[in-house]
């Protein structure tokens, strides 16, 4: 059956369906993307009022993709106190945040108490506030680091507050990619676990995919398929996001660099393949802003939020570290055609602007 034909009468797309959309030429592939975008939400373009923390840069593990975490290229370790994260958290809340996204490195010594104390501490002092924390690569690292089973880590994020987990820690999910950038990190088997894990208590998450350093496009596909095959089973994920690989400050040797035009593509082929998965997430963080607002054209409908502070990707050279404002957020959406619309962290809507 020809890629047009399954393409028009929206049938499920295989791997090599998959792997065939990127021999098309980017406005065909973004003309079919846009179209399930447009018939899922028309011009609405989604984003949220939100404050990323992230508690400390001291990690146990080496992944040569991350210019974040303390070492020889960024000598700089940290680690924060809770009353630090609190005070932090209050700023957030005065200029409008809704959520906290806390994404932490693996500390060796912080201890399981150290992260969930934490979480505990924001849910009693704002209740209201979405925590949106905990990503995978971190739940496996608690569980084998303090020999506790997965359960009892989500046990414990439940019971002190954590509302969401976040997608971080995918990466790529073929093997082979996997023990070449982050060895030693959450096996993808683990990842996807950890993720049904936390659906099947009747919570959501998100899911990312980390591209363009050295897997390929068939390594896309490929993790795009498993993400999908595990949504079939619980439908729990929010959203999907294409994170960009970031180049600067870190160990990973990659010679060859993406275009515009791949990125667009992958996030055009995002929504062609994740039929069940809501909501495509361009990162404005990893793709900057004015490559997001394109990527509204190309089948994603979301551009995460206004962030406040950003300390991962700005490390390795994206410009995210002081977030955006709320009207300059919105006046971007809406000079690039499309209606801002302020949603909560599970994607209902607050304000149409």
């Amino acid at each position: 059956m020809e890629i047009f034909d399954i393409l028009e009468s929206n049938e499920r797309l295989s791997q090599f369906h998959g792997e065939a959309l990127y021999d098309l030429d980017l406005f065909t592939l973004g003309k079919y993307a846009q179209k399930s975008r447009l018939k899922r939400y028309g011009n609405k373009t989604f984003f949220n009022s939100n404050r990323h923390i992230n508690p400390t840069n001291i990690c146990a593990d080496v992944c040569k993709f991350c210019a974040f975490s303390a070492n020889r290229k960024n000598p700089n370790p940290y680690i924060m106190t809770h009353e630090e994260i609190l005070h932090a958290v209050k700023e957030a809340t005065k200029n409008g945040a809704k959520e906290i996204h806390i994404v932490s490195a693996h500390h060796p010594d912080a201890g399981v108490s150290w992260y969930m104390d934490i979480f505990k501490k924001i849910k009693q002092a704002f209740p209201s506030l979405h925590v949106k924390a905990m990503t995978a690569a971190e739940v496996d690292y608690l569980a084998r680091r303090y020999d506790y089973s997965y359960d009892e880590i989500l046990d414990m994020m439940e019971k002190n507050g954590v509302d969401s987990m976040p997608g971080g820690g995918a990466e790529i999910f073929d093997e082979g990619v996997r023990s070449r950038i982050c060895k030693g990190k959450v096996s993808s088997k683990g990842w996807l676990k950890i993720h049904q894990k936390w659906h099947e208590r009747g919570h959501k998450s998100n899911a990312t995919m980390l591209f363009g350093h050295v897997e390929s496009r068939a390594h896309r596909i490929d993790h795009m398929i498993r993400l999908r095959e595990l949504q079939d089973k619980t439908g729990g994920f929010n959203a999907f996001i294409p994170l960009v690989y970031q180049r600067e400050n870190n160990y990973l040797k990659v010679e060859r660099f993406m275009g515009s035009q791949e990125i667009l593509k992958t996030m055009a082929i995002s929504r062609l393949m994740l039929d069940n998965i809501p909501h495509i997430k361009a990162y404005w963080a990893t793709s900057t802003i004015n490559l997001a607002l394109i990527a509204q054209e190309f089948g994603a409908d979301d551009l995460d939020g206004t962030i406040q502070k950003e300390s991962i990707q700005s490390a390795a050279g994206a410009q995210s570290a002081g977030g955006l404002k709320l009207k300059d957020f919105t006046d971007l959406i809406t000079t690039s055609g499309f209606i801002p619309v302020e949603r909560d962290s599970l994607y209902n809507e607050i304000k149409q602007y």
